[in-house]
């Protein structure tokens, strides 16, 4: 298909790295414009109002949704695309980009992350995975991963800062949280094999990446069908901050504490725990993940 031909809706969050680089998607779409592409701009005042507008998009059937900001809109994204055969275009301008980290996507030079999209619309769409996570009724789907106890707890402090900005804010958080560090019992069930263990905290991963670029499951695959289960076994608070760093690496996995398991179907059960994915908050436990293979089409 001709650039020319090409329906492309472009979804934009001005608030992405809290507005650094609002004028990235404008652009963006501007340039798509010039190129003689009819372009439909998704630029709304909440996450709720853009999330309607974005699956009214997809119900068009565009050529491509391209997403102009970070994981909290990518995960907008993926709600309204998975199961579609409309592509994902990720622009990443967010603190986190850790979807774009997976699929290795420029990273810190938007005009690159533009023209890895352009050049991705000539070709044929890569399929990856997702999960869907069912809590109390209510249904999600992430890209990324989902994390229960300590780490969720981590990332609701940190979601609450609007200061300081990216890694620093969740080291800082992460600090805060310290004080109330205890292990969970977590009753898991995978792939039909239930079993119990104390955690601290249970990350279910569909991507390698949380965090802002932290490598909770370095050997996650998009594409393999299977999600990573890494629990974390109850430690001090001295062991825990000397961990912390390796996370950053993947080298946590040497570590007898951690452990990874895998499986197409999670079922966890604790105790006052809460959960996110794409870190966006979930719910609390019981919670039921599945993966859905190759159900979303993306731009590479």
């Amino acid at each position: 298909m001709t650039r020319d031909r090409l329906r492309i809706a472009v979804a934009i969050n001005p608030a992405a790295s809290f507005g650094a680089h609002a004028h990235v998607g404008r652009e963006f779409a501007a340039a798509l414009a010039d190129a003689g592409v009819d372009v439909t701009v998704l630029l709304e005042k909440d996450a709720a109002t853009l999330r309607t507008a974005i699956e009214a998009a997809v119900r068009e059937a565009p050529d491509a949704l391209v997403a102009v900001g970070g994981d909290g809109l990518v995960h907008l994204a993926v709600g309204a695309l998975a199961g579609t055969d409309v592509p994902l275009g990720i622009v990443p301008t967010g603190t986190g980009n850790d979807l774009a980290r997976g699929l290795r996507l420029p990273l810190g030079d938007h005009a690159a992350a533009a023209e890895r999209v352009l050049a991705a619309l000539e070709r044929k769409p890569t399929r990856i995975d997702i999960g869907i996570v069912r809590s109390h009724g209510a249904e999600r789907r992430f890209a990324g991963v989902l994390s229960v106890g300590f780490d969720a707890r981590v990332n609701e402090r940190a979601n609450r800062w609007r200061w300081p900005r990216g890694r620093v804010r969740y080291i800082l958080a992460l600090v805060r949280e310290l004080a109330g560090l205890r292990p969970h019992r977590f009753r898991l069930t995978l792939d039909g094999a239930a079993g119990e263990r104390d955690a601290i905290m249970l990350s279910v991963a569909n991507n390698g990446y949380m965090g802002g670029g932290m490598a909770i499951a370095p050997h996650a695959l998009l594409h393999d069908g299977l999600l990573d289960v890494v629990t974390v076994a109850p430690l001090t608070r001295l062991r825990l901050l000397r961990l912390f760093p390796r996370v950053f690496t993947g080298t946590h996995l040497a570590l007898q504490e951690v452990t990874v398991e895998r499986a197409r179907r999670v079922h966890i059960e604790a105790d006052d725990v809460v959960a996110y994915a794409d870190g966006e908050r979930i719910g609390v436990a019981p919670l039921s993940v599945e993966v859905l293979e190759g159900a979303l089409a993306v731009l590479v």
